[in-house]
């Protein structure tokens, strides 16, 4: 079941709202990044955001409504989040936004020129990292490239896509692991994924916890299996144990 805390001060709070783009962010115990996060897609006024919690146990909600941020409460599960969000959303544009990621300060300008060319049916940014060392620039050009040659972004880069084609596609597939995945390569099917020439920077704390190396076996791991067919449940649970 999904309700609202609604913050009534906010401009995306406020009944009849018709923002054009809804920034949707999925949270679980982020009240250390979301004020960052929140704060630098305020620099819009006119983005609508959305704040979908899926059972923080921390001060998530409270700072986010602080914020002037909408807030929704779902069960947990980035894909229920986001799709939560989504169905609230009153944008005609959706963008979908990790809680310890950074927007650039003129995002909403990136998002409009990409989505202006007409076979583009959704976009990304390139992808940085918040700590400068070697191993996290690699990566992080890896994703890019991946991104520009193969048209396939992670949801780390914070997807964007027209709310059509969002209602198009029935959303996100309510996977417990690679939604995202999924996600993008369906939409590869229905026209060009462009990258944004603007960068989100994002957290590396989960890069350096589990070490950079280890991280990316993970990651790659869970590829293959879903292109061997094994179940995402199957792949959430081996995510779990090789973490």
């Amino acid at each position: 079941m999904i309700s609202e805390r609604p913050s009534p001060d906010s401009p995306g709070g406020r009944a009849g709202s018709t923002c054009r783009l809804s920034v949707i962010v999925p949270a679980i115990n982020e009240a250390r990044c979301l004020p960052a996060t929140l704060a630098r897609v305020a620099s819009d006024s006119a983005a609508e955001v959305i704040v979908v919690d899926g059972g923080s146990a921390d001060d998530t909600v409270a700072l986010a409504r602080e914020t002037g941020a909408r807030c929704l409460i779902a069960p947990p599960g980035r894909a229920v989040q986001m799709n939560a969000g989504a169905a609230k959303a009153s944008g005609d544009i959706l963008l979908f936004l990790h809680a310890d990621t950074l927007l650039p300060p003129d995002y909403p300008l990136h998002v409009e020129a990409v989505l202006r060319e007409s076979d583009v049916v959704a976009g990304a940014f390139r992808l940085a990292f918040d700590d400068p060392r070697r191993s996290l620039r690699l990566i992080a050009a890896g994703a890019n490239l991946r991104s520009r040659l193969v048209r396939l972004p992670y949801g780390d880069q914070a997807l964007f896509l027209r709310r059509e084609t969002f209602a198009d596609l029935g959303g996100f597939r309510e996977l417990p692991i690679m939604e995202d995945y999924d996600f993008v390569r369906r939409l590869r099917r229905r026209g060009r994924i462009a990258l944004a020439s603007g960068s989100v920077t994002t957290s590396s704390r989960r890069w350096l916890d589990h070490g950079t190396v280890r991280t990316t076996l993970v990651h790659q791991c869970m590829i293959l299996g879903w292109h061997l067919g094994l179940s995402a449940e199957r792949l959430a649970g081996w995510h779990g144990r090789l973490k």
